[in-house]
């Protein structure tokens, strides 16, 4: 029987197959292998006498460390329009995150009653780059059809800086409280070490993660010559670099810098990568 498990806590795994939840153990043999059952793994499952066991683990397509969850396919990316304002280097590093884990990004600007969004020069970049984005006003009396829609068939993780409103989101989302907001997660962040455990709510015929996602943005492991895949605006320029191996750097003649040159590549977009490749050398191994 196979099935997906949605909640992993004290050694049992909680795994839905299309009739029912069942409460599982995992067996030892992935001790020896040095493979623990994450939440989000699809798996095999045996079930006697009502006890189900964990028999295998199918092979994961993605695999991410905070949360600590598998199979993830999207992300929401969520910042304000304002209030707090826009980071862009902020909001660059979250994308690259999401890009390197391959996973599908839509990107979801709170607040918008605050700033209009033909306002929004942040908005306007992105939106060349064929980013999904999303405007809404969390507060409000919005019906979050379009998140929604989103949605289906995926395993969905919400990431953000603090304050944009991601738990409101996905508490009026899922229709319930399953993230806390202001102060009572600040104040938790900051008392007693407290273990927190990923669950994968079903919702409009997908999976949310009930944590939010990429809670320390360390893009240092991203090794140098695949930090350009993480900048799909490359994608089309990439091949016409006259020297194999180009960064899109120091190097002459390369056609991504000629893009950039034609305003056909945002420049600070750009001169946020060359900063980033600038800092590989000064690093220590």
């Amino acid at each position: 029987m196979k099935g997906t498990i949605i909640k992993g806590i004290g050694g049992f795994y909680y795994v839905k197959t299309e009739k029912e939840v069942i409460e599982c153990k995992a067996r030892g043999k992935f001790r020896f292998n040095e493979l623990t059952p994450m939440v989000g793994d699809n798996v095999e499952i045996d079930v006697v006498n009502n006890k189900g066991s964990i028999e295998k683990i199918l092979q994961r397509t993605t695999e991410l460390v905070r949360p600590a969850v598998a199979n993830v396919t999207q992300a929401f990316i969520i910042f304000a329009m304002k209030d707090p304002e826009i980071n862009e280097d902020l909001l660059n590093k979250f994308l690259i995150s999401c890009e390197y884990n391959k996973l599908r990004v839509v990107i979801c600007f709170n607040k918008k009653d605050l700033v209009g969004e033909e306002q929004n020069e942040v908005i306007s970049n992105l939106k060349k780059i064929h980013y999904d984005i999303i405007t809404l006003q969390a507060k409000g009396e919005e019906d979050f059809s379009e998140m929604k829609l989103r949605l289906k068939d995926n395993i969905t993780v919400f990431c953000g800086p603090s304050g944009v409103g991601k738990s409101t989101i996905l508490n009026k989302l899922v229709g319930r409280e399953v993230m806390q907001t202001g102060e009572i997660s600040e104040r938790l962040q900051r008392g007693k070490h407290t273990t927190r455990h990923s669950e994968l709510i079903e919702i409009e015929g997908g999976f949310v993660v009930d944590t939010p996602g990429f809670s320390i943005l360390d893009i240092d492991f991203i090794p140098k010559d695949q930090l350009q895949y993480c900048f799909p605006e490359f994608d089309q320029y990439r091949d016409e670099c006259k020297y194999r191996g180009c960064l899109h750097s120091k190097e002459p003649k390369c056609a991504v810098k000629q893009a950039v040159e034609k305003s056909e590549i945002n420049i600070k977009r750009f001169q946020f990568y060359t900063k980033l490749i600038d800092e590989y050398k000064d690093r220590r191994y």
